[in-house]
């Protein structure tokens, strides 16, 4: 069983990597590090703490979508490998 730190922080890799799955470009018409963008329907308190740990910026609280700050998509990148890896290993 998994204690609740340990959730919280799986919780956090998976959106993060969710976002990145799903995520959308605007083929250059708007200038971000990335250039990666994903809606924000996820839970605020995550997507707070993907901002403050500058895997995403979601600019204006209004806004409905956030982009993946090129340290964002690394660490994406490096979560898929993460559960790719393990469903490997499981099959």
């Amino acid at each position: 069983m998994f204690n609740e730190e340990k959730t919280r922080e799986m919780v956090k890799e998976l959106t993060l990597l969710l976002m990145y799955l799903n995520h959308f470009t605007f083929n250059g018409k708007l200038q971000t590090d990335s250039g990666v963008f994903a809606w924000k329907g996820y839970d605020f308190d995550v997507l707070n703490k993907l901002d403050e740990e500058d895997y995403i910026r979601q600019g204006s609280r209004r806004s409905k979508s956030v982009y993946l700050t090129e340290e964002g998509v690394k660490k994406a990148q490096e979560i898929y490998e993460k559960y790719a890896a393990r469903q490997h290993n499981n099959s």
